[in-house]
């Protein structure tokens, strides 16, 4: 991915892989305010998540940051921040 992207279409990367990861999940309910639990991801879900926006992305990145982030709109901040940082590998 390229690292021109904007938060919106961060955003939809983010919401692409919490539907492939928790399918049960309606995309109505993947809204920015929620948290990953809120939509029942499990610790292994949340990893598995974000392991697989960063990869969508071409992020390299550690885990730990990730793990602050109160809800997906921080998420978002946080993947489109490291993206206009160069943090593509």
């Amino acid at each position: 991915m390229s690292a021109v992207m904007d938060r919106d279409e961060v955003f939809d990367v983010v919401t692409e892989v919490i539907a492939e990861i928790l399918p049960a999940v309606a995309a109505d309910q993947v809204t920015g305010r929620r948290t990953l639990a809120e939509l029942g991801a499990d610790s292994v879900d949340r990893v598995e998540i974000v392991v697989g926006i960063l990869d969508r992305l071409g992020l390299a990145a550690p885990l730990a940051p990730f793990a602050a982030v109160p809800d997906l709109d921080a998420l978002a901040d946080l993947l489109t921040r490291l993206l206009r940082e160069g943090g593509a590998s």
